[in-house]
C-alpha cells in the first residue's frame, strides 16, 4: 500500500534512475514538489506496492470497478479574503521585480461519492497516477518526453470556461494570458537548454479542449523540442533534476519565485506539482501532477492554482483556480 512504500531523497532517486536507466531496465516515478520523498520502482513493484499508472501506450495495471452511478461532487473553497491576501503579498513581490510570475496555489477540500479509485478507473486524462489511500492525479498536461535523442516540453498556461461567449477569442487575445504563457515558453526554452541543444519551439500557443463534471475548458499549450547526447541514460537523474520544478507550476524567475511561494502559501504541496512518468527501457514520458486530489485523514483535498502577473486581477484568478477543481468523469 501507499503509505509503506519506501521514499527516497532526491540523492537516492538521482542515483536509482542513472542504474535504472543505464541499464536499460524500466521503471515509474514520482516526484514531490521539493523532490524529496520520492518513489521510483519498476512497473511490476508499482503495482504490487499500490501505485498505479496510465501514460500514451502504458498501463501497469488491471483495475476495474468505476461506479456506474453519477457522480456527486461539490468544493468547499478557500476564504476569498484569505487567496485575496496571498495574492495582494504574490503582486508586491512582483511589483518589487522579485518576481515576473508566480503560480499561487490552495488547496479546496472537496466531497464526492466517488472513492480514489472510482475516480482513477473513471478519469479521461492523457495521464493518470493513483497511489493507494493517498492521492490520484489526472494530468492534462506533459512535463518531458524522450524520443530517441529528442526532448520536448508541453508547458501548458492560460484556461478559461469553454462555455463562455467568445471563449476561444477571449483566450487567445488576453493580454495578461499572453504575457504568462510568453514567460512560461521562455522558461522552459531555457531549462531544456541546459541539458539539450537546438531548443526551438516547435508549436506555439496551441487550444485544447478538456471535458470535466462541470463541463468544458480551454487550455492553451506550446511544445519546446530539443536534442539530447546519446549518453544521456548515464546521468537521466542528474538532468532530470536540473529541469524541476517544472517551469509552468512555480514561474520566472525559478530560485527568487520558489522562496516567495514557500513564504505565501500556507500549506505544503507534498507530490502536488510534482512530475510522475514511465521509462521503457529506451524513452520517457512523463507529466506534471497537477488535477490533484489527495486524502488527509477521512477528507479529500483537492489542490489548485494559477499564475500571477502584474497585470492579473485577483477576483478573475480566484475563479480559475476553482474552475481547475473538477474531475474529468462524464
Amino acid at each position: 500500500m501507499g503509505k509503506g512504500l519506501k521514499r527516497l531523497s532526491k540523492n537516492e532517486t538521482i542515483e536509482a534512475i542513472n542504474d535504472f536507466a543505464s541499464r536499460e531496465i524500466p521503471f515509474v516515478f514520482l516526484i514531490s514538489f521539493s523532490g524529496e520523498g520520492n518513489i521510483v520502482l519498476t512497473p511490476e513493484e508499482a503495482a504490487d506496492a499500490g501505485v498505479f499508472l496510465e501514460i500514451p501506450g502504458l498501463a501497469n495495471h488491471s483495475l476495474k470497478g468505476f461506479s456506474d452511478q453519477p457522480i456527486q461532487f461539490s468544493k468547499n473553497p478557500v476564504d476569498r479574503e484569505r487567496y485575496h491576501h496571498a495574492f495582494t503579498h504574490v503582486v508586491g513581490q512582483i511589483l518589487y521585480g522579485n518576481s515576473f510570475l508566480l503560480n499561487l496555489t490552495c488547496p479546496t477540500p472537496i466531497d464526492t461519492n466517488y472513492s480514489l479509485k472510482q475516480i482513477f478507473v473513471g478519469s479521461q486524462a492523457a495521464y493518470k497516477l493513483f497511489l493507494e489511500g493517498e492521492l490520484v492525479v489526472f494530468s492534462p498536461e506533459r512535463f518531458i518526453r524522450i524520443h530517441g535523442d529528442t526532448i520536448s516540453s508541453n508547458p501548458m498556461k492560460g484556461t478559461i470556461n469553454a462555455d463562455l461567449p467568445g471563449a476561444y477569442n477571449l483566450l487567445t487575445s488576453d493580454q495578461k494570458e499572453d504575457a504568462e504563457h510568453n514567460t512560461i515558453v521562455d522558461l522552459i526554452r531555457n531549462d531544456l537548454s541546459i541539458i539539450a541543444t537546438n531548443v526551438r519551439v516547435k508549436r506555439f500557443k496551441y487550444i485544447e479542449r478538456q471535458r470535466t463534471n462541470q463541463g468544458e475548458l480551454l487550455q492553451m499549450s506550446s511544445e519546446i523540442t530539443g536534442k539530447l547526447p546519446s549518453d544521456f541514460r548515464a546521468s537521466l537523474g542528474e538532468n532530470l533534476f536540473k529541469l524541476l520544478p517544472a517551469g509552468s507550476i512555480c514561474g520566472a524567475p525559478k530560485k527568487k519565485t520558489l522562496e516567495i511561494i514557500r513564504q505565501v502559501e500556507y500549506y505544503k504541496r507534498g507530490y502536488y506539482t510534482g512530475v510522475f512518468g514511465h521509462f521503457d527501457g529506451e524513452n520517457l514520458d512523463s507529466a506534471v501532477a497537477i488535477r490533484f486530489i489527495e486524502k488527509q485523514d477521512q477528507n479529500l483535498v483537492f489542490k489548485s492554482g494559477g499564475g500571477i502577473t502584474f497585470q492579473s486581477d485577483w477576483e478573475k484568478e480566484y475563479e480559475e483556480m476553482q474552475n481547475k477543481v473538477y474531475v474529468p468523469i462524464y
